[in-house]
């Protein structure tokens, strides 16, 4: 998949960190430290310029390491890029730890997953076909 791209950063092109990596890293585009205090949210910026084609989307996810090391992580997880939006690409990260947590310029802050997508087309009905699992939801098919 080609995707078009603007850097309007000081960071290189994101890039896939091994060969095998579903997700590229987004990078804060900053030139100073960006603190967040418990239970605080921020958007960062990346300085960068996305044109997905049709049918795709970029999905903003969170980093492993920053979440488990720092308590750092996405709040809209997975936030969505649809291919029309011409905008920045920005990172809503919020802190769950008990401690102020700093994110560096040109920290990686985040992941970049291209997914492909349809549109629905809705056709109302009075009844929905049965299954084995029915309307159980939240919980019903146990912890195991």
């Amino acid at each position: 998949m080609q995707v078009k791209i603007i850097n309007q950063s000081n960071n290189p092109l994101p890039e896939y960190q091994t060969p095998e990596a579903a997700g590229v890293d987004l990078r804060a585009n900053t030139n100073e430290a960006i603190t967040l205090q418990p239970l605080e949210r921020k958007l960062i910026k990346t300085g960068i310029f996305l044109e997905l084609p049709k049918g795709t989307e970029a999905q903003v996810r969170p980093r492993s390491g920053l979440a488990y090391k720092q308590g750092l992580t996405v709040l809209n997880t997975p936030g969505t890029i649809d291919s029309d939006y011409r905008g920045e690409v920005g990172v809503i990260l919020v802190n769950l730890s008990n401690d102020a947590q700093t994110i560096q310029p040109s920290e990686r802050i985040a992941q970049l997953v291209f997914a492909k997508h349809e549109q629905a087309v809705f056709q109302q009905v009075e009844v929905l076909n049965d299954s084995d699992r029915g309307a159980g939801g939240f919980g019903s098919t146990g912890k195991s």
